[in-house]
């Protein structure tokens, strides 16, 4: 056992060979605890009680138990981890080891995390000094007269405002005159410890990370034995020093504690944030990529491999309509990176009745974040704070200087390691241009309405996976379309209420009948003229190859087929013709169908003919490539422009794009009527069903993918 010898750590396979101070902190550590142990048991407490002989239960346990064997001492499982990471940094240092017993060397350690800081402090005032030799705090305010059988520490975690490089230096001065060790500690020692100690500092070093050969000796130290399995690296990379205790108070063996170490790293997330992780979130779009990666850094961070400096997602703006999510993201965002979630509001900091109590507020939360760091600090209803240049009257001066300490708080970004600024705004054109200036909120993220797909998911989150499991949700999504997550949440919360009331289960009718609120489903024919209305611009579009098909829907208020397209600035005659083909297909497809097209196709201004229209309309004024020659007239004066000619040069290019679609439908139409078929059936066709409904086409791949206008015919 570790107390008693060395054999057993000196032969592990694992075991590094500059592991030797560490084994010998361990040991210094365990002989600490014994010496309490044996004071406990002195004054009557604990094992070992004269009591315990004379009560009844303890004499049937000792039948049962036997013979009881000599009795290991386990160290704190995260002090062990420290002293260990402590003692492989002072070893990888050339003489640091004899020099802080022998001599006086003035030594700077960076932790990382404030949470270790403390424990460093314990391990080097147990393990570091001679014995015998007293640590002196140095954080007090008036200089000490440090004597010869001391040594001088000073540690910070930067959770308070004085630790910072310009408060101390007064009190070092006079301990670095005494000649004696002194070492300070600090997560950023650099923005955190006086100055002057940084000058003086001979030695510098890190805390190491976790690795397998330290988690084998903090699980010797506290059970007294090796472990015969292997740890999973990546189980070990995700690792915190908080996680020991928790997870080896009740492990009775070393490969115990490796089940056990699982299990809580696993569980952690749902002590920190309930809710979905943002892996499991759907309708984020490049908010998520975003906050994918930044778990990742941060996870990377936490555990010293990467630097603060080096974390590039340090500070996002959310914008959005109410309800799409985004006080869910900063939680699920919080709970995928495992560090603790910050949330205020630009309210809360604005409910006192003073500027100071306003002010204090503000600097109270960014305070709250650094010491809780890394963490999500999540301010929402940003807007809230005024755009400087709007500030109007007698408030000036007021929101100035909110305005103002809020930017210098969000401009110190150094000075908060570990501390990621998400804020969130429905009006991101009321954000003071400052806020999203480099370094601060540079990033900015519009999240956008959920569309059909991620509706459908959203659906499955919030009913679960036992609700409706044989369904299809697409009909659900299709009703919702334009509906966001919160609004989903709320259609199922009422119709699982409804089904409770009426004493059954949920149906795919109850929540229905939720998200149409009274709106009517489309009757049965008007839903399948819409069917092959839409399957004529999916094949006309495809076969002329006006871009990438996304998807082919229905809902209550019409249909759309959506196209990811390629027309830009690099756009030629012939695409934009292919274009005008596909907004023509619907009506002309009706046509071929049902013998007459109805007036949908041209029912406002974002219909497929105005739409038609309006490119026919720019390729003669705007674009130079129509029959009255090469000329441009602004959009804001082509009302007036009545160039001879024009009226039947458009109405020559709609005609012919009319004839280009029918002469493409008639020969695709099984395909047509395939297409429609199952649209009306199911209501929504993936690109990967319209590749099965018509797999030959002679689609060309567009160069670059941009968002058109969804083709809608109807009212929404």
């Amino acid at each position: 056992m570790l107390p008693n010898s060395t054999n057993s750590i000196d032969q592990h396979p694992d075991t590094r060979p500059l592991d030797a101070l560490a084994r010998a902190f361990l040991r210094t550590l365990a002989k600490e605890e014994r010496g309490n142990l044996k004071l406990l048991r002195d004054v009557g407490f604990g094992l070992g009680h004269d009591d315990e002989a004379d009560d009844p239960v303890e004499r049937i346990l000792a039948k049962t138990e036997g013979e009881k064997k000599t009795e290991h001492v386990p160290i704190p499982a995260d002090l062990a981890a420290v002293a260990v990471l402590v003692a492989r940094a002072i070893e990888a240092e050339d003489g640091l080891v004899r020099r802080l017993r022998r001599e006086a060397p003035v030594v700077v350690i960076t932790t990382h995390l404030p949470d270790l800081v403390e424990p460093v402090r314990d391990v080097l005032e147990k393990c570091a000094f001679r014995p015998g030799v007293k640590a002196m705090d140095l954080s007090g305010s008036r200089p000490a007269a440090l004597k010869p059988t001391q040594v001088g520490l000073l540690i910070r975690d930067g959770s308070y405002k004085e630790h910072r490089p310009d408060v101390g230096n007064l009190m070092m001065a006079s301990a670095l005159h005494a000649r004696v060790p002194i070492v300070g500690c600090a997560p950023d020692p650099t923005r955190q410890l006086p100055r002057d100690l940084l000058r003086a500092a001979e030695h510098r070093i890190v805390l190491p990370c976790l690795d397998q050969s330290a988690l084998d000796l903090v699980i010797e130290a506290v059970t007294g034995g090796c472990s015969t399995r292997r740890i999973d690296p990546d189980l070990v990379r995700t690792l915190d020093i908080a996680d020991l205790p928790i997870a080896f108070r009740g492990a009775t063996s070393p490969d115990a504690c490796i089940d056990a170490l699982a299990r809580v790293t696993a569980a952690k997330a749902d002590y920190l944030q309930t809710g979905p992780a943002l892996e499991d979130l759907d309708g984020y779009g490049a908010a998520k990529d975003w906050g994918l990666a930044l778990a990742t850094d941060l996870q990377s961070y936490r555990v010293g491999r990467l630097a603060w400096a080096d974390i590039d997602n340090r500070g996002l703006l959310l914008s959005g309509p109410p309800g799409v999510g985004k006080t869910s993201f900063a939680r699920a965002l919080a709970k995928s990176a495992r560090v603790p979630l910050v949330a205020t509001s630009v309210a809360e900091w604005c409910a006192s009745d003073y500027l100071s109590g306003t002010l204090q507020a503000i600097r109270r939360v960014f305070a709250q974040a650094r010491t809780q760091a890394p963490c999500i600090l999540f301010i929402d209803e940003l807007d809230g704070i005024s755009d400087r240049a709007q500030i109007r009257g007698d408030h000036v001066q007021y929101w100035t200087q909110i305005v103002n300490l809020f930017l210098e708080l969000l401009a110190g970004v150094e000075e908060r390691p570990g501390v990621v600024v998400v804020a969130a705004t429905n009006h991101p054109d009321r954000i003071d241009p400052a806020v999203k200036r480099a370094g601060r909120l540079d990033r900015e993220i519009a999240i956008e309405r959920p569309d059909t797909t991620s509706l459908a998911r959203i659906f499955r989150h919030h009913l679960g996976v036992d609700e409706l499991a044989g369904d299809s949700l697409m009909p659900l999504a299709l009703a919702a379309r334009g509906r966001t997550g919160a609004d989903v949440e709320a259609f199922v919360r009422r119709a699982k209420g409804a089904a409770r009331r009426a004493g059954r289960r949920i149906g795919l009718d109850d929540v229905l009948a939720e998200v149409r609120q009274g709106r009517l489903a489309m009757p049965p024919a008007t839903r399948w003229r819409t069917a092959i209305h839409e399957a004529g611009h999916a094949i006309v579009g495809r076969v002329l190859g006006c871009g990438t098909i996304v998807d082919v829907l229905l809902h209550d208020g019409g249909g759309q087929a959506q196209f990811k397209h390629d027309v830009d600035g690099s756009a030629t005659l012939p695409q934009l013709e292919a274009v005008l083909a596909m907004l023509l297909a619907g009506g002309v497809a009706e046509e071929i169908e049902l013998g007459a097209a109805c007036i949908g196709s041209g029912s406002g201004p974002g219909s497929d003919l105005a739409q038609a229209t309006t490119i026919a309309g720019d390729i003669e004024l705007r674009f130079g490539l129509g029959k009255l020659g090469p000329f441009y007239v602004a959009p804001s004066d082509s009302h007036l422009f009545l160039v001879n000619g024009l009226l039947e040069a458009v109405t020559d290019r709609l005609r012919r794009a009319r004839d280009r679609s029918r002469t493409v439908l008639e020969a695709r139409s099984t395909e047509l009527h395939a297409i429609a078929s199952e649209l009306a059936e199911a209501g929504y066709l993936s690109v990967v069903d319209i590749d099965r409904l018509m797999p030959n086409h002679d689609a060309f791949a567009p160069t670059e993918l941009t968002s058109v206008p969804a083709l809608n015919r109807g009212a929404a």
